[in-house]
């Protein structure tokens, strides 16, 4: 759950001050929950996005992300980080730009497929990492690797920049197989009017999932489905019964060979 900035200790708003020139404006993200703080702050010297945290599993996907952005080049550059008071902050660079459309036939699908492709072979730098049982509720062997991905490339955690297309938020940077990554794209996806069919026509570009078995596949996709399921159950968020729907549709796909 989000705190205030006010929530930070004054040494820690301190040394933020100091890194940034003066905090002038503090204005906080308006969605995502993974750090405690996470806010656009201005400062005389410019615009730096700040995540911080202080509780166990905050400041432990806070040292991910940090690790994460340090070592992807699509990922938003690490400027400071600071740590005082059972507080972990850490400053990044600030990106102004649009999230991209992932509807079907947009051009926007062309600039995911380049970070992509980047990404599928990157690998992840020594240290601990979530592992795929651990971040996504469920076990298959195949899922094993030692590719850095993401696991969560919704819209909001990607934004174009004249540079291409940037990849935020790597609170959640799992140590896995490269293809966990793509069939975690499925449902946004779905979400964005692709059918199943067009979605997996899409990611066949992608040498490691041209080369899957198709029986992994099934099993990861009704796994993944059986998850969301039972979480919506659980909750009215619709962001959550937005996931039911779309990996319900992927799994059924997947049953039903269409």
């Amino acid at each position: 759950m989000r705190s205030d900035w006010a929530s930070l200790p004054d040494a820690v708003t301190a040394r933020i001050a100091a890194r940034v020139g003066g905090i002038i404006d503090v204005c906080p993200a308006p969605s995502g929950d993974h750090a405690e703080i996470a806010s656009t702050v201005t400062g005389s010297a410019g615009k730096v996005f700040v995540k911080a945290a202080s509780g166990e599993i905050g400041v432990r996907s806070l040292r991910y992300e940090l690790s994460a952005t340090e070592a992807i080049d699509c990922a938003p550059a690490v400027l400071w980080h600071v740590e005082d008071g059972g507080w972990l902050a850490v400053g990044v660079e600030h990106l102004d730009g649009p999230h991209p459309d992932l509807s079907p036939g947009s051009a926007d699908l062309g600039v995911l497929a380049v970070a992509l492709k980047g990404l599928q072979t990157a690998p992840a730098p020594g240290g601990a990492w979530f592992t795929p049982e651990a971040r996504l509720g469920f076990w298959q062997p195949a899922m094993a690797g030692r590719s850095l991905i993401h696991t969560d490339l919704n819209p909001a955690n990607l934004i174009k920049t004249a540079g291409g297309l940037r990849i935020v938020d790597w609170a959640w940077a799992t140590r896995a197989a490269p293809w966990v990554e793509l069939t975690l794209l499925v449902q946004w996806l779905i979400g964005a009017g692709h059918t199943p069919s067009q979605a997996e026509e899409w990611l066949s570009q992608f040498p490691a999932w041209a080369s899957l078995d198709g029986e992994v596949l099934d099993e990861f996709a009704s796994k993944n489905a059986a998850k969301w399921s039972a979480k919506s159950w659980r909750t009215a968020a619709g962001w959550v019964h937005d996931l039911a729907a779309w990996t319900g549709a992927w799994a059924a796909h997947r049953r039903n060979g269409l």
